[in-house]
């Protein structure tokens, strides 16, 4: 079941903060090492052979379609934004390419070297309407802080709070079932953090912990981490 998932990345952000150092092209498509922050995604997913993508793009699209549109060895769908429509608007827009239910939603600037069958299997096993990967960090300024119960069942969400002792936050991974479609409000231009998972936590939401660290590329420092640590990331 698990190769017949979708997978929708989220590669639309207009990345201003990263624009210092990367200025020519969208922040999916940075350089790490060789490749694209984007290819790197795409070869984690492939090896559970996860290869029916949908790719929410925006900002510099063009750049990103043509960097993909001759990548045999994946389905590669577009949803195009005319427009920044934030993470959620994103999504919703994306909704009439996705078949699978569930399906797997990614941050397009982020990565945390997860096993995808575990987390799959926890998500079915929990039987709720989204599974959040949560990894553990001592800095929670830009990343989204998470509590769970002794069932792993997410009862607060705070979207870049500060923390000073060790928190889990939100490695930018999902398992979602269909059903979260229904949750989202009318408008097309909203945010997954702030406006869809507060209020959809109350409705079984699991929290997947991983020890993996989770790395992302949105400041020019985080993505001079990302570079010096190529090898984990391949």
């Amino acid at each position: 079941m698990l190769k017949e998932i979708d997978v929708v990345i989220l590669c639309g952000g207009l990345g201003v903060r990263l624009r210092p150092v990367i200025s020519d092209c969208p922040k999916v498509l940075a350089k790490i090492g060789d490749a694209a922050f984007l290819d790197i995604l795409l070869n984690n997913l492939a090896k559970y052979e996860l290869k029916n993508i949908i790719l929410c793009v925006g900002y510099m699209k063009e750049q990103i379609k043509a960097h993909f549109n001759s990548n045999k060895n994946y389905n590669i769908k577009f949803s195009e934004e005319d427009e920044p429509l934030g993470t959620g608007g994103a999504l919703k827009k994306a909704r009439p390419l996705i078949k699978s239910n569930p399906f797997i939603v990614l941050n397009g600037d982020s990565v945390c070297n997860i096993t995808f069958r575990e987390f799959f299997e926890f998500h079915i096993n929990k039987k709720g309407i989204l599974s959040m990967v949560l990894a553990r960090s001592k800095k929670v300024q830009d990343f989204g802080s998470v509590a769970l119960n002794s069932s792993q069942r997410i009862m607060s969400f705070k979207e870049k709070v500060t923390c000073t002792d060790e928190c889990l936050v939100n490695a930018g991974i999902y398992l979602m079932q269909k059903e979260v479609f229904s949750y989202m409000p009318d408008e097309n231009h909203f945010s997954l953090e702030y406006d869809l998972f507060p209020k959809l936590i109350h409705d079984n939401c699991y929290g997947f912990i991983t020890e993996s660290e989770l790395i992302d590329i949105g400041t020019p420092e985080r993505y001079e981490k990302a570079i010096n640590l190529i090898g984990e990331l391949k």
